[in-house]
């Protein structure tokens, strides 16, 4: 069974042709991180510019690199949801025009559950091993911090999320006040990377016995802290100040969702998304498991098609098929 897939959620154009739901024929992205950058974040309209002059030429190289044609394929994958409603709009009618020109069922995909079964994705055999069920999976990214529990395919409970500013965007926004440029995860993890991740005491969130994050109150302390040093000497401590912040985010991310794994007896943990490329939460929880966890490769992290690919696989496999007059769910929960 394979699988062509499409991604336009944000500010990435991505095509993708996966085989058997977890082997990578090809991945193309066109990335708009340079474009962005002058504004500090994402800017919407722009963004959905970018896709429609995108997106059929990331198709025409996913197939070319995967060398094969519609006509060899099973299925249109593409992501419906959540994400920015003007570039999910482009991904999915690009992917109408797809299935009807060729014929081809249609799948919508949650982004979310794409994260998840980036885990699955491997390019060379022999295919690494599996997560167990139950699994105990973070999603954590520019848009969402949730735990979530998975019984089995397909099968979540949302145990919690962020109240607030998402991981990501608490990177982006400290990154900021620290002049750091836009991403702000990747580079608060280059400037903190030979800081002191004890020269702050920045607070964690722990929000009593729930599964919920907060990041709000970290990203003022930052504020404040930025605001003192700077009203009493001209140069930050940058790479102290991200490696604190950095310290802060990955600890309540780290022992919340080991505390959740813990609670509901999962058998693996598994961590998706942007931020799951972040280098001291990758060894921090490896480090403090006492069980299985399960990272994709960082190709994998960041918003790609190969993992809506995946994800379509799981529901295609399951019967799903979906109608041409499919609408795009900007707002879309992974579950309840």
């Amino acid at each position: 069974m394979r699988l062509l897939a499409l991604e336009t959620s944000c500010d990435e154009t991505a095509a993708a042709v996966v085989e058997d739901g977890r082997k990578l024929l090809s991945s193309a992205v066109a990335s708009q991180v340079d474009l962005h950058a002058q504004y500090g974040g994402v800017f919407p309209e722009m963004a959905s510019r970018q896709h429609v002059l995108a997106v059929y030429p990331i198709v025409q190289q996913a197939l070319r690199e995967a060398h094969l044609s519609l006509d060899e394929l099973d299925a249109v994958a593409v992501t419906r949801g959540p994400g920015l409603p003007g570039s999910l709009v482009v991904g999915v009618n690009a992917a109408k025009g797809l299935a009807l020109g060729s014929g081809l069922p249609l799948v919508g995909v949650n982004h979310l559950e794409g994260h998840i079964y980036a885990a699955w994705l491997y390019r060379q055999d022999p295919p690494p091993a599996e997560p167990r069920f139950p699994i105990l999976a973070l999603i954590v990214s520019g848009g969402h911090t949730e735990l979530v529990l998975i019984r089995d395919h397909l099968h979540y409970e949302r145990l919690g999320g962020t109240l607030d500013d998402a991981a990501g965007e608490a990177f982006d926004k400290a990154a900021r006040m620290m002049g750091l440029p836009y991403p702000g995860g990747p580079a608060i993890q280059q400037a903190g990377a030979e800081g002191d991740p004890q020269s702050f005491k920045f607070p964690r969130a722990w929000l009593g016995d729930s599964w919920n994050f907060s990041f709000s109150g970290l990203k003022t302390a930052v504020l404040r802290q930025v605001q003192s040093i700077k009203a009493q000497r001209d140069a930050l401590p940058v790479a102290d100040l991200a490696a604190s912040f950095e310290a802060a985010v990955v600890e309540v991310l780290v022992v919340k969702t080991l505390r959740a794994a813990e609670r509901f007896g999962a058998a693996s943990v598994l961590v998706a998304g942007g931020v799951s490329a972040n280098r001291r939460l990758r060894q921090e929880i490896s480090l403090r498991a006492p069980l299985p966890v399960h990272i994709p490769p960082l190709e994998f992290c960041t918003d790609n098609a190969a993992m809506i690919a995946a994800a379509g696989s799981r529901r295609f496999a399951a019967g799903q098929r979906d109608a041409l007059d499919m609408d795009v769910l900007p707002t879309w929960r992974l579950s309840a």
